[in-house]
């Protein structure tokens, strides 16, 4: 790679990582080609942008970001890629169900809406992670669950109270 197409790369990866709210770092190696074909078929299904990075390049996107991405420094050795979500835990519920068949990718780090995750045994806590998207239709939920009981009890209430008007009119004098 020239020093031209590696300040492009780098370039692009740092304008990716100031606006991705979720990306995670995993390491692929030492899968073969049907393996990582399967996991890249995989993440396109799902919308995850997956791409196979230079540790150095990495850390210099990092720098030029303008974020602090200084925690994920010690953990870029090896291979490292980069998965690129737009909910926060597709990558997780990927990376749990590509291991069912293989052992890897294994979860180096991630960074999910401001937080940062270090280290494989933190994956379960993200598969359990709600997406925005979820949160918010918990929160309708409950906001909607008072309004539908009055709402319930009011119906019940004019219910039992037409049922007493037709009996009684019913009824012989």
């Amino acid at each position: 790679m020239k020093k031209s197409e590696k300040t492009q790369f780098i370039d692009s990866l740092t304008e990716q990582l100031k606006v991705a709210n979720n990306f995670y770092l995993t390491d692929i190696s030492q899968l073969n080609a049907e393996t990582t074909s399967r996991l890249r078929r995989s993440c396109f299904k799902r919308n995850v942008q997956l791409m196979v990075v230079k540790n150095t390049l990495l850390k210099k996107a990092f720098e030029k970001s303008g974020k602090s991405f200084d925690e994920f420094l010690p953990i870029l050795n090896g291979a490292t890629s980069i998965m690129f979500a737009e909910t926060s835990n597709d990558p997780a519920k990927l990376i749990k169900e590509f291991r069912r068949n293989s052992p890897k990718p294994i979860l180096k780090g991630a960074f999910v809406e401001e937080t940062i995750y270090l280290g494989d045994d933190q994956l379960d806590a993200l598969v359990n992670v709600k997406s925005r998207l979820e949160l918010i239709g918990d929160l309708i939920g409950l906001l909607q669950s008072p309004a539908k009981n009055v709402i319930s009890a009011l119906q019940s209430g004019a219910n039992n109270l037409s049922g007493i008007v037709k009996t009684l009119s019913e009824k012989p004098e």
